[in-house]
């Protein structure tokens, strides 16, 4: 593998999958990972990853959201550049955008392996990543299919990578056509995690419940349910900290996400006050842990949360 590797763009979906087959890769030499969260670090966190270890042969860091990693230790950055370890990877992860700029043109002068991860917005490319996913589950898919399924759930990348997911672990064996796919569309994927995030953050509880039943019954994992809930609520504390009057347009860059997410985050957040968001953040939480198996019955830890998480709407 090479010393460095850019993940570059705001489309989070394409940086996942890029950064699921570069670990996999890396896992395959039993490289040692370490992860590490941009805005988190602090003075000596990234020499400390990068210095020589005498217990891995192979070894990788990965720095996520590197637009917001501190001034404090951008040299740490920049000095490891001009002198890389050869048993060393590093795979930085930018949104695009202005921020953190600087850094990332001294990136790039090290000639990293750049991959594109740019929000993607016509159809025959949205087609183009729904075939692709489908072979890296190791399943074919009809063109209708592919079509069919980005015509149903086109507008999220995520929702797009859930129902893949989902129909190559459920469709029998052979060509998924598009008969298969109208089948999973009018019942397994019809209910999402994000619609019940979306009526749970509408604080419409008695909708909420119904939608994750629904989503329960047809498939969802837990685990979806409490994953598109708190990206709701990461987006709605991204928008609470920008100016109202600045166009989503040239918000989506710094806040790393698409024009409709963010005026759908601030349609949702003139109901929400900081205290809110911080008690419907401490349920989800606890309810995640519920549902990977800190709850003997995590169904019910779901419907608790849904039910702390609407009543911490509008909360003074």
């Amino acid at each position: 593998m090479k010393p460095f590797y850019l993940l570059l763009g705001a489309e989070s979906a394409l940086a996942e999958r890029a950064l699921t087959k570069l670990t996999a890769e890396l896992k395959s030499e039993n490289a040692q990972i370490t992860t590490i969260f941009a805005s988190e670090t602090q003075i000596g966190d990234i020499s400390d990853a990068v210095a020589p270890s005498l217990f891995a042969d192979r070894r990788a860091l990965v720095i996520k959201d590197l637009q917001d990693l501190p001034e404090d230790s951008k040299e740490e950055v920049t000095r490891y550049l001009e002198d890389p370890d050869p048993t060393m990877t590093v795979i930085f992860i930018h949104k695009g955008g202005v921020k953190g700029k600087a850094l990332l043109d001294a990136i790039k002068k090290a000639k990293p392996e750049i991959i594109a991860c740019d929000a993607i917005k016509k159809e025959s490319d949205k087609e183009i990543f729904v075939k692709e996913m489908f072979q890296d589950a190791g399943r074919k898919a009809t063109p209708g299919a592919v079509k069919a399924l980005v015509a149903a759930l086109g507008s999220d990348l995520r929702e797009l990578q859930q129902a893949v997911s989902q129909i190559s672990l459920d469709a029998p064996a052979g060509a998924i056509d598009e008969a298969l796919v109208d089948k999973f569309h009018q019942g397994r994927i019809e209910t999402t995690g994000f619609d019940v995030a979306d009526a749970t953050l509408e604080g419409n509880l008695p909708i909420a419940l119904i939608t994750l039943r629904s989503a329960l019954e047809t498939g969802t994992d837990p685990v979806m349910v409490t994953s598109a809930i708190a990206s709701s609520l990461r987006s709605i504390a991204k928008v609470s900290g920008v100016s109202r009057g600045a166009k989503s347009f040239e918000l989506a860059g710094q806040l790393g996400m698409a024009p409709w997410q963010i005026d759908k985050a601030r349609r949702q957040l003139q109901y929400w006050t900081p205290r809110g968001i911080a008690t419907a953040v401490a349920a989800i939480a606890k309810a995640d842990a519920d549902v990977k198996g800190a709850s003997p019955d995590p169904i019910y830890a779901l419907e608790k949360a849904l039910r702390t998480i609407t009543a911490a709407r509008g909360q003074r």
